[in-house]
């Protein structure tokens, strides 16, 4: 331990160590929620008494009734419990809990007369589309395996979960996921089957008849509904690839009979939100959101008031306001209601941060990839200050899954500001900032595509004199982590270190990982089983890309033994691998965890502890910190 180091940790505990809490959901007369203090590992579950109005935010200083606390399990915060649902005649709350990282959830009931829980509960497993039936007598769930596809079932309380009934999803492969959603007359329920990312199907079952129609039938495109009075709101990409919005009533056949209420734009449709007989639309501009609000019929158009770079949240709050979190590199998440007749916004929920968001400023900036496709980031820095090749340039990026990578304010990138560093954060194909064609052209075939938008940004920042070469570091995690992996191999020199998160490492084994998976993405990465996608996997897979003698950055890999979605043996492999072959001396380390994985299974210490250790790996590399 360092004087450096503590000081370090400090500091991003004073940024990370913020008051969080979800959205409260109201059952008869109380409100449930689950919050975490400043100072407290994890986040407990809450209730307090509801109050008709406005959305009130959840005051961390106040005390509530709790409901369900994760410390009781497990004292260590590496437990968690998320709310799923509540009866209708809330007498039954229904939980999850996560122990540790891994994907997989134990599903629970509770009678909130009795405050126990219900015997009846889901072992451990892929679970999605909870929620209980009209009458409190059982639950609805997805179900899903690593090795089986998704499967809607219905368990009666008081019988086995053994011979919950599949209802839908029979035949469907691992490579798939599966939502549901019900009418609120329980008269109709649709179904949206996922290939991976690459597209998905709507079905509509009647259920007063159990008949089932394909509204998607012929298609070749994302279809995101959502059940809106007497049918549906449907944003999809079919023909029109940056995204429009048509309405169905449960009469359709099918979209090709859907009303167009929105037409393609020139910027990306990203969410639309009814409120008041009138639907606020969440559209992408160059990366950044913008929130316009539209009648019912998608004529009248009034935008309301958003700062630069910036992405948002949106919910109804009532029937004639908004309530909108926005966040950015330089501010904090912030949320206001904007009332909709007016647009005036007014702040319900601040950040307690000690962060002087003035002091720095943000520029986007384009540059050119290999193929000639213009490709933007953004730069972050101190506000009035010039980089120069001297300057410590920390650069981020993702590139995958239809992920859109906006503005949003990360601590790591405060520390390495307050260090003298710029922040840079890369905007890459695969992802969805430009819509679908922007996807596609950085999956299956074309995920090389995503690794030269990388590697054209981070030159561009030495050839314009922002950094150097021996000044610059790179972090990513996940998808992010196979980018790192990609960005060291095919361009060792550019770097002089990276951090590489939860990675994908050997996408020519991908499919042979049948315990620890992500088996839809095999319809973003490819197969490599596949000959027709073999050499394009083998080209770029960054374990099979090392070799020896080669002058590697430094590089710190990170994994957890319960990540059960990206198998925590491919960073074990590939750094053992990094550190038989490098030839540049530079520190090559592995950092594992044995509680966390995927999907969290930290404590806020332990969330701390991961920055700290993370950001002085690279600030020292760097240079910037002694």
């Amino acid at each position: 331990e360092t004087q450096q180091r503590g000081d370090l940790r400090e500091r991003l505990r004073s940024l990370l160590d913020v008051p969080s809490w979800s959205p409260p959901r109201r059952a008869g007369n109380w409100e449930y929620f689950t919050l975490r203090r400043r100072g407290e590992e994890v986040a407990a579950m809450y209730r307090r008494p509801w109050r008709e109005g406005a959305i009130r935010p959840v005051d961390s200083d106040s005390i509530y009734e709790t409901v369900i606390t994760p410390r009781t399990r497990r004292a260590d915060g590496t437990t968690s419990v998320s709310l799923e649902g509540i009866s209708t005649n809330a007498e039954l709350l229904m939980y999850s809990v996560r122990d540790g990282g891994g994907d997989e959830i134990s599903v629970h009931v509770r009678d909130l007369r009795t405050g126990q829980d219900l015997p009846d509960s889901l072992p451990s497993a892929l679970y999605a589309a909870l929620s209980f039936d009209s009458n409190g007598n059982g639950m609805y769930y997805v179900h899903r395996s690593r090795t089986e596809g998704p499967r809607y079932r219905y368990h009666r309380f008081g019988t086995p979960a053994s011979g919950d009934r599949v209802l839908f999803g029979g035949g469907l492969p691992p490579t798939h996921f599966l939502a549901v959603a019900t009418s609120s007359d329980q008269q109709y329920r649709v179904y949206t089957v996922s290939h991976g990312w690459a597209r998905n199907e709507l079905l509509l079952e009647d259920m007063r008849t159990g008949r089932v129609r394909d509204l998607t039938r012929g298609t070749d495109a994302h279809f995101a509904a959502q059940v809106a009075g007497d049918g549906l709101l449907v944003r999809t990409d079919w023909m029109a690839p940056r995204g429009r919005l048509l309405r169905m009533t449960w009469q359709d056949t099918s979209v090709q009979s859907a009303r167009e209420v929105i037409a393609e734009q020139d910027d990306v449709l990203d969410a639309v939100t009814p409120v008041g007989g009138m639907l606020a639309l969440t559209y992408l501009r160059n990366a950044s959101h913008r929130v316009v609000l539209v009648d019912s019929l998608g004529t009248e158009q009034r935008e309301i008031p958003m700062a630069p770079h910036r992405a948002v949240t949106v919910r109804a709050d009532g029937d004639r306001a908004l309530s909108i979190t926005s966040t950015g590199f330089t501010q904090p998440a912030t949320t206001a209601r904007f009332d909709i007749d007016t647009l005036r916004g007014e702040i319900t929920d601040s950040p307690r941060v000690v962060f002087d968001s003035t002091a720095f400023e943000v520029e986007q900036q384009w540059t050119t990839s290999r193929d000639g496709a213009r490709v933007p980031f953004w730069v972050v820095k101190r506000r009035g200050s010039v980089p120069s090749p001297s300057t410590p340039a920390l650069l981020h990026g993702y590139g995958g899954f239809a992920v859109s990578l906006g503005p949003r304010f990360d601590p790591r990138a405060v520390v390495w500001m307050e260090h003298g560093g710029i922040y840079v954060q890369a905007t890459l194909r695969g992802g969805n900032e430009f819509g679908e064609a922007w996807h596609r052209g950085g999956m299956l075939d074309n995920k090389q595509r995503v690794f030269d938008d990388f590697l054209a940004i981070a030159q561009t920042l030495v050839d314009r004199g922002m950094t150097s070469a021996d000044r610059l570091a790179i972090r990513g995690g996940s998808n992010g982590g196979l980018l790192m992996g990609a960005a060291i191999t095919q361009r060792p020199d550019l770097f002089r270190a990276a951090f590489v998160g939860v990675p994908d490492l050997d996408l020519v084994r991908f499919p042979q990982f049948v315990t620890h998976n992500n088996a839809p993405a095999l319809l973003e990465y490819g197969d490599a089983r596949r000959a027709d996608q073999f050499a394009a996997i083998r080209a770029y897979s960054p374990y099979q890309q090392l070799r020896d003698g080669v002058r590697y950055p430094a590089v710190m890999v990170q994994t957890g033994l319960n990540d059960t979605r990206v198998p925590p043996w491919q960073a074990r492999r590939f750094t053992a691998r990094l550190q038989a072959a490098t030839g540049s001396g530079l520190p090559v380390v592995l950092l594992h965890d044995l509680r966390s994985g995927h999907a969290g299974g930290r404590s806020m210490s332990g969330t701390v502890e991961l920055a700290t250790q993370e950001m002085e790996f690279l600030l020292r590399a760097v240079g910037a910190m002694p």
